[in-house]
């Protein structure tokens, strides 16, 4: 006797394909979801602030009209004039030539010096090209900066005071309020000023009211590293619910389906 299989043939009716595109929309709502939660996290425990190498930053070589390079985007445009102005008419007058340059962040490993002298050389690559060279750069997240000098031009401006311009003239500011432009004005007059073989400004005077705000509004260092600890532990949940969450979701899917 000939028995036909056809009545075994399923067929589910709507009420099923209901829940079963509901389900299947879940399972992709929710995998989407925890997957953007999972990149968020990440993306703030990498930081927001975008590295950059020497080389990548845009070449100036000796006797060049550019003695501003602002890559991180601070110096207002009057005063990048005001800026290039001097510095021009400094290197115009006596021979002398100054760069400045901000960066976002330097690249892993780096510090600023190392940067300021790997970016020195790039665009100085010979002695007589560093001779008359003075460069600053001046790095916005950590509010670090770091000075080179030349040979010839360090007999205007010796390491002590070339180390003075970059950690007080420059810096003060930056700790007094991210003043910017302010930074990079002193900073210039005071190298002009040195350059042109004009008694010495000197440095301005830190007001110790921001060391006390600074100390009253920053972590402590055991309050950072506890922080870091949380945020390792928040990582790693997340990531195990990134795995566990959609196998789940998936298990259940496919038991309900049947």
């Amino acid at each position: 006797m000939h028995l036909t299989m056809r009545w075994l043939r399923f067929t589910p009716s709507p009420l099923i394909r209901r829940f079963s595109d509901v389900g299947s929309s879940a399972l992709r709502q929710t995998v989407l979801g925890v997957i953007c939660s999972l990149l968020l996290v990440l993306g703030l425990a990498v930081g927001p602030a975008q590295a950059i190498a020497p080389f990548q930053v845009p070449k100036v070589a000796a006797g060049d009209a550019t003695w501003l390079v602002d890559e991180a985007d601070i110096i207002s445009r009057i005063n990048e004039g005001k800026i290039s102005g001097r510095l021009s008419k400094l290197a115009s007058q006596t021979g002398q030539e100054v760069r400045l340059v901000t960066i976002r962040h330097f690249d892993y490993g780096e510090t600023i010096q190392t940067f300021t002298d790997k970016l020195f050389d790039r665009w100085y690559p010979t002695a007589e090209d560093q001779a008359n060279q003075v460069l600053l750069v001046l790095d916005e997240v950590t509010k670090t900066v770091g000075i080179r000098v030349g040979e010839e031009a360090a007999a205007l401006l010796p390491e002590d005071l070339a180390t003075s311009v970059a950690q007080e003239t420059v810096l003060i500011p930056l700790l007094q309020g991210d003043k910017y432009n302010q930074a990079f004005l002193d900073g210039t007059d005071r190298l002009v000023a040195v350059l042109s073989g004009q008694p010495d400004p000197g440095a301005p005077v830190f007001d110790e009211a921001f060391d006390n705000l600074s100390e009253s509004t920053f972590a402590s260092a055991e309050d950072t590293e506890e922080n870091r600890g949380n945020n390792a532990v928040i990582l790693i949940v997340l990531l195990v619910l990134a795995t566990v969450i959609p196998m789940a979701t998936y298990y259940w899917y496919v038991g309900f389906g049947n």
